[in-house]
């Protein structure tokens, strides 16, 4: 079954509930609910998350990848409004830490700890760090940051990409994902400039 989110298959009391699924476990988490409780929650029949996913792994793994592209989609846009090439990272980044600021410690916690939904955050990582290289790239060929490898540089940012979402950089620092993101995005602009 393709995901219905992904197809574009999604009516709009789906995307409305995906919306209401996500603000839940945004907000609370989502190991220690059952599908009885967010039936209840969201006043709908298990029958109608059903049509959503086949169970409650996938359709946290569904709400998940909608949380993802909700958030890249943000991100891009805050992107779009810096044209400057110097800043462009750090309004990446800045962007990305905005995003993540309204997720919770606990689903941030549930998110590790569940494999499926962990996967879909490292392949946003992956993505997220693909992007900077990009970004840093256009900064170098526009003259607006020093000649820097950009591979090496996007490779040390996705490293510390990682540590922050396998909350090293949390139990290393006290701050929370949207503060480390913020953090990286001021050193790594600082690091960047001629």
């Amino acid at each position: 079954m393709s995901d219905l989110l992904d197809g574009g298959f999604a009516t709009r009391r789906q995307t409305r509930l995906f919306d209401d699924l996500l603000a839940l476990f945004l907000q609370e988490g989502f190991s220690r609910v059952t599908l009885d409780d967010i039936a209840s929650r969201l006043r709908c029949s298990k029958s109608t998350l059903y049509t959503l996913a086949a169970s409650k792994d996938d359709l946290v793994r569904r709400v998940t990848v909608h949380f993802f592209k909700r958030a890249t989609s943000a991100v891009e846009a805050a992107l779009a409004q810096t044209t400057e090439p110097g800043d462009r990272v750090s309004a990446y980044l800045t962007a990305v830490g905005d995003e993540l600021s309204i997720a919770s410690e606990v689903f941030m916690a549930d998110l590790f700890a569940f494999a499926p939904a962990r996967d879909v955050y490292e392949a946003n990582t992956a993505a997220a760090a693909e992007r900077v290289r990009e970004l840093i790239e256009d900064g170098v060929d526009a003259g607006a940051f020093r000649a820097v490898n950009a591979s090496f540089a996007a490779d040390l940012i996705a490293t510390m990409m990682v540590r922050i979402h396998q909350r090293g950089v949390a139990t290393a620092t006290g701050l929370s994902d949207a503060e480390a993101y913020t953090e990286l995005a001021t050193l790594l602009t600082h690091g960047l400039q001629r």
